[in-house]
């Protein structure tokens, strides 16, 4: 384990669905959590809280930093932050770009901070740093974390190339064009980690992408 002000990756997998535009798909997400044994960041809020909460633990959460607002990366995410910190809550994060994906699957209540291009957030003694990336969606967002050579990114990249843009509020070119900008400006050795399947690295999906 980590001490405090040691920050460290945490992972597990969670399984529900995924829907848009009238259909519906079975999918398993990634958990991540960042953070040291005291505090920590929960990135994304996919299927299932009892999930999240196992790899939270007894952590304080500082915030649940959506990568987009899909919803298999949000349907949770005011549930948790109900529950988190002993029911104190954590604020949910959101770029506003992806207000109206958010209002497919919730209705009554929006998020609690917005995200933007150049946001950081300090957690653990690292920081992740918010990289604007529209075309999976139009708010979607990779966190960087330089501090342990690796990138967040959501459904924007995967081992094996870009995400999906064949559905609605996604644009194909947009997203090659966010990676090739934004994430092929990071070192080639950060690790990918990704919303869905395995990890890759920025050189690996450069030379994929080509």
């Amino acid at each position: 384990m980590a001490a405090s002000g040691e920050a460290r990756v945490d992972h597990a997998v969670s399984s529900g669905t995924f829907s848009l535009d009238g259909e519906t798909f079975d999918v398993d997400n990634n958990i991540w959590v960042v953070g040291d044994d005291s505090e920590c960041v929960v990135i994304d809020a996919p299927h299932s809280v009892a999930d999240i909460l196992a790899v939270v633990g007894d952590r304080r959460v500082k915030a649940i930093v959506c990568t987009h607002a899909h919803d298999d990366h949000v349907r949770v995410a005011p549930e948790l932050r109900e529950t988190v910190n002993g029911g104190q809550g954590a604020p949910i994060m959101l770029h506003p770009d992806d207000k109206v994906l958010w209002e497919l699957t919730h209705t009554d209540y929006l998020w609690d901070l917005d995200l933007a291009d150049g946001v950081t957030i300090d957690v653990g003694g690292t920081t992740l740093q918010v990289l604007h990336t529209p075309g999976h969606a139009p708010g979607a967002v990779c966190l960087y974390a330089p501090d342990l050579g690796c990138v967040f990114t959501g459904d924007t990249l995967f081992n094996g190339g870009p995400g999906a843009t064949g559905r609605s509020y996604s644009d194909s070119d947009l997203i090659k064009d966010s990676i090739r900008t934004r994430l092929f400006a990071l070192p080639d050795d950060t690790v990918v980690h990704t919303g869905h399947g395995d990890d890759t690295t920025i050189g690996a999906e450069r030379v994929a992408l080509g």
